[in-house]
């Protein structure tokens, strides 16, 4: 079987693209790889004995870890992270500083109230108390777009913000079957193996799909140019 020049560039190149293809799939897997090194080291975190929150407390020390802090809420401080959504009704999440005996405070998100702009809400409804034990995870913020960072809060408040966040989670002896309208805790974020491996198998497949293809149709090309060629020679034969 004898393939043309054009032919032979063609499949050449299509075979490059199915490397190419081949490769990007690895890297995926490279990827699910470090991504699930880096969900056994944060579960390990979080099973150590959780820190005691104080004005002192790096950042580095506290994200990912659980977190137990005593103190007052600020409700007069309190900030809003807008546009969240819970079971896909809109909300928002009530962010409040815990002033701590040092004189430092942390910005605790308390958790999710329904709002129907996903904007306003009745604030007051929604607090529990001044003094208070918190406890939950520690998280560097932003967390995500219009979360409620503490750098940018440094001139705002009446004291001194340690650089994260902590969400405050549902009682683990309890079952978390909250009631709407009330306030609504975050469970613990999950630890997700991401899209990778199925990003994978996609450019496995495509490589698949285009190195079998660009054969099948190279084979099939070559045959009928060596039909047309053999039938030309019959022609002749059949003339002389």
């Amino acid at each position: 079987m004898r393939i043309d020049g054009r032919d032979r560039v063609g499949l050449v190149v299509a075979l490059l693209v199915a490397a190419i293809c081949v490769r990007l799939g690895v890297w995926q897997l490279d990827r699910l790889h470090e991504r699930r090194q880096r969900n056994a080291l944060l579960l390990a975190a979080r099973a150590r004995p959780p820190l005691e929150v104080d004005g002192s407390l790096p950042a580095d020390s506290a994200r990912d870890r659980r977190l137990v802090a005593r103190g007052v809420y600020d409700y007069a401080h309190e900030r809003l992270w807008h546009g969240r959504s819970y079971e896909g009704v809109p909300g928002v999440d009530l962010v409040t500083p815990l002033r701590l005996a040092g004189g430092a405070a942390v910005l605790v998100d308390r958790g999710w109230a329904p709002s129907p702009d996903a904007f306003h809400v009745d604030q007051p409804a929604y607090r529990e108390g001044d003094s208070a034990v918190v406890r939950g995870l520690g998280m560097l913020a932003p967390r995500a777009r219009g979360d409620v960072d503490p750098a940018a809060l440094r001139d705002s408040v009446p004291y001194r913000l340690v650089p994260f966040i902590i969400q405050q989670l549902p009682p683990a002896t309890a079952p978390y079957r909250p009631l709407p309208p009330g306030l609504i805790r975050w469970p613990t974020p999950e630890l997700s193996d991401g899209p990778h491996l199925s990003y994978a198998i996609q450019w496995f497949s495509f490589a698949v799909i285009i190195g079998v293809g660009s054969l099948a149709l190279a084979r099939k090309r070559a045959a009928e140019a060596e039909l047309e060629l053999s039938d030309g020679r019959g022609t002749i034969n059949a003339l002389s």
